[in-house]
């Protein structure tokens, strides 16, 4: 039996399982947050999709997302991952990649850990379950990203427009936006 999921996943095999396993899913671990601000920043003017399937390659190209590790590549690392098959070769998505390592490293300085600086930005700093009828519906930006990324933005964060930040918020589970009715909707 066919479970009800959002639209937007369709039947690729791949993007099924990143809906069902992923995507809403509430996280807080600095490592699987930082792979995903790099993953968004990524995928900017592209399918999420691209991004999806050269997510291994994104893994062993920036370490396994260790942000500490990825904090201090050189213009050396930049200039091999420019001929990295398994990325966006995109020099300046790649610069921002480390660029925004380091800063994340000054964010979890700052607040003890990436998540508590970004749950800090929500009322009550509590999760936001949307009341998403279909997949037409589906918010790209909110006030909170706007000021998340505006905030980053000040601290030298590239590729993190509100859009971005957004796509990020759901993904991570800050913002719940499956469709109501969905098997996914309400993780706890």
């Amino acid at each position: 039996m066919d479970q009800h999921r959002c639209q937007w996943c369709g039947d690729d095999p791949l993007y099924i399982r990143y809906h069902d396993e992923e995507w809403g899913k509430p996280v807080s671990d600095d490592r699987t947050l930082f792979e995903f601000l790099t993953l968004e920043s990524a995928q900017a003017g592209l399918a999420w999709i691209t991004i999806l399937r050269k997510r291994e390659g994104y893994r062993k190209a920036f370490l396994d997302f260790d942000f500490n590790a990825v904090a201090k590549m050189t213009s050396e690392d930049e200039h091999r991952l420019k001929s990295f098959d398994g990325i966006v070769k995109n020099r300046l998505k790649i610069h921002a990649a480390i660029i925004n390592a380091r800063l994340f490293i000054d964010i979890v300085r700052e607040y003890g850990s990436f998540h508590e600086y970004i749950i800090g930005f929500f009322p009550d700093r509590q999760r936001i379950i949307n009341d998403i009828s279909d997949g037409r519906s589906i918010p790209v930006t909110s006030p909170i990203s706007d000021a998340i990324s505006k905030d980053m933005k000040r601290r030298g964060f590239k590729f993190f427009g509100s859009t971005i930040c957004y796509a990020f918020l759901q993904a991570t589970g800050f913002i719940d936006d499956h469709i109501n009715g969905c098997h996914c909707k309400h993780r706890k």
